[in-house]
C-alpha cells in the first residue's frame, strides 16, 4: 500500500511539473499568444469555480445558484487593494482578502439559507447573489457603480494561475477524502439517515458552503487581475448558470469531470469565435447533444485514477526483471 501511494504521488508530481513546464515553454516561444493566454486564464478560473461549486452541489447535494456573488466579492476586494497597492505583495494580499471576505459572507448567508432544501435553496442563493451585485452597483464612491473599476493592475500569469488552480483542486480533493468530506457525501445521499447517525447537517453544509465561497473569491480575484476591468454585469445570474453548466456537464460529484468540462468548454468557446453570429446557438446545441447522450455528465461521479499508470509501471518493471 505504501509503495503504491508513493508511486501515485510521484506520478502526480511529475504530471504537474510537466504540465507547468510545457505550457510555460509554449508561452515563452509565443506559440501560446496573448489571446490563447486569456483563454487559458479563463479555463483556470472556471476550473476553480466549478470544483468549488461541485463541493457544494455535487458532493454535499445543495443546489446553489449564488457562486457569481462570491466571485464578485473576491474580484472587487482584490481590485480595490491592488489599485491602492500595485505590487506583488499587494496582489497576494488582494487575492487572500477577497477569498476571506467571500468566505465570511458565505458563512453568514449559509447559516439561515442552508436550512432550506431543493428549489427553495436555489432561489435563496440566487437572491443572495443578486443582492451582492446590487450592493456593488450602488456603491458609487467605492466601486464606481455601473461603470465598474478600470485599469486594475495585471499580475496574473501562468505561474499564479497554476498555483491557485492546483491548490484549489488538491485542497478540495483532500477535504472530500477526509472524514468531513465523507460526512458531506452522507448528507447528499440521505440527510435524515446522516443526522440519525449523529452528523450535524447544518454544520457540514455551512462548512462546504464556506469553503466553496472561499475558492470562488479566489477565482474572482484572479479574474480582476487578469482582465483589468470589472463591473457588476459580469457577475449576474448568467455567470452562476455558466459555472453550474460546467459542473453538470463534467458530472456531479466528480472533480476530474469539472476539470475536463472546463477545459472542453473553454476550447469549444474559443473555436466558436469564428462563428460569432451563431456562436450561442452552436454552443447550446452541443450542450443539448452531450446531455442527451450522456445525462450523468462526462465522468458521472467517477474520478480519473493514477493507479492504472502505477500498475503499468510495475508490470514493465517485472518484465524487465524477467528479461
Amino acid at each position: 500500500m505504501k509503495k503504491t501511494a508513493k508511486s501515485n504521488l510521484a506520478i502526480k508530481l511529475v504530471s504537474l511539473v510537466s504540465t507547468f513546464a510545457i505550457i510555460q515553454l509554449l508561452i515563452y516561444l509565443d506559440i501560446i499568444n496573448d489571446y490563447l493566454q486569456a483563454t487559458l486564464a479563463t479555463i483556470c478560473i472556471n476550473i476553480i469555480l466549478a470544483v468549488s461549486l461541485n463541493l457544494i452541489t455535487g458532493f454535499t447535494g445543495q443546489f446553489s445558484l449564488g457562486h457569481a456573488g462570491f466571485m464578485s466579492i473576491g474580484a472587487y476586494t482584490c481590485a480595490l487593494i491592488t489599485l491602492r497597492n500595485p505590487t506583488i505583495p499587494g496582489f497576494i494580499l488582494g487575492v487572500l482578502s477577497g477569498a476571506v471576505a467571500a468566505a465570511l459572507v458565505g458563512a453568514i448567508v449559509g447559516l439561515p439559507t442552508l436550512r432550506l432544501r431543493g428549489d427553495y435553496l436555489a432561489i435563496a442563493t440566487l437572491g443572495m447573489s443578486e443582492i451582492i451585485r446590487i450592493v456593488f452597483l450602488n456603491l458609487d464612491e467605492i466601486t464606481n457603480g455601473a461603470a465598474g473599476l478600470q485599469d486594475i493592475p495585471q499580475f496574473t500569469n501562468w505561474m499564479w494561475l497554476f498555483i491557485y488552480t492546483t491548490g484549489t483542486v488538491l485542497i478540495i480533493s483532500n477535504f472530500i477524502k477526509s472524514s468531513h468530506g465523507r460526512a458531506c457525501i452522507s448528507i447528499r445521499e440521505d440527510e435524515i439517515a446522516a443526522e440519525a447517525m449523529g452528523i450535524s447537517s447544518t454544520k457540514y453544509k455551512v462548512t462546504a458552503f464556506t469553503i466553496g465561497a472561499f475558492f470562488a473569491g479566489i477565482a474572482g480575484a484572479l479574474y480582476a487581475s487578469t482582465f483589468n476591468f470589472i463591473d457588476p454585469k459580469i457577475f449576474g445570474f448568467s455567470k452562476s448558470i455558466d459555472v453550474l453548466v460546467i459542473v453538470v456537464l463534467g458530472g456531479l460529484g466528480s472533480i476530474s469531470g469539472s476539470i475536463i468540462a472546463a477545459v472542453l468548454l473553454g476550447i469549444i468557446t474559443t473555436y466558436l469565435q469564428a462563428f460569432a453570429n451563431i456562436q450561442m446557438i452552436l454552443y447550446s446545441v452541443l450542450l443539448i447533444i452531450i446531455m442527451i447522450f450522456r445525462p450523468q455528465g462526462l465522468m458521472g461521479s467517477k474520478e480519473i485514477s493514477l493507479s492504472v499508470f502505477s500498475k503499468l509501471g510495475d508490470s514493465l518493471k517485472s518484465k524487465k526483471g524477467r528479461v
